[in-house]
């Protein structure tokens, strides 16, 4: 048995019948092929047309922006590390000044404690120098009024001996007979 009358019996069938509601669908609608037909090539000419002077230069400016929104997001990422890294340095920085201003501060700490230990020791120097000048003089001026007292009390002690034996001995003779006296006293 074949199937072959059947089946193409069959598609002569479904032809016939689909013409046929075509034809219906025409009448009914007042569809006109020719006139579809140059609406289909109007619309390929109007969306060539587009397509070349619309659809090309709109992608052309949405690709630009979009590499012109990469790039700026590009360049705020690096901005972004640049800010972090100089905000990095920022604080080295800041953290050597601190150190080296402790050690400056330590420095001068140190120096104006060696000077003033100097400053104490060449005072203390001074004032020895000058206790020393100040005993040497008064000592000085001891010995000279020790001497001038000498000179004085042989004077008194020569009035007064003069005095007392009413006669006078040669000035000479006084001095001797004083200096006698007052070595005979110490």
């Amino acid at each position: 048995m074949s199937f072959a009358p059947l089946l193409f019996g069959s598609l002569a069938v479904k032809e016939r019948f689909s013409n046929k509601i075509m034809e219906e669908l025409v009448k009914t609608f007042h569809i006109d092929i020719k006139l579809i037909m140059a609406q289909i090539v109007n619309f390929l000419i109007v969306l060539t047309v587009l397509y070349k002077f619309a659809y090309g230069p709109i992608v052309k400016a949405l690709n630009s922006r979009t590499e012109k929104i990469e790039k700026g997001l590009k360049d705020a990422e690096a901005a972004k590390e640049k800010l972090l890294e100089m905000e990095q340095k920022k604080k080295e920085v800041l953290l050597k000044a601190r150190k080296e201003s402790q050690t400056i501060v330590l420095k001068a700490e140190e120096s104006a404690k060696k000077n003033k230990e100097e400053i104490m020791a060449e005072a203390e120097n001074r004032s020895e120098k000058l206790l020393i000048e100040t005993k040497n003089k008064i000592e000085e001026e001891k010995l000279k009024m020790v001497g001038e007292i000498k000179k004085e009390i042989s004077g008194l002690v020569i009035s007064a001996a003069e005095k007392v034996i009413a006669e006078k001995i040669d000035s000479n003779k006084d001095r001797e007979l004083v200096e006698k006296i007052i070595k005979i006293g110490h």
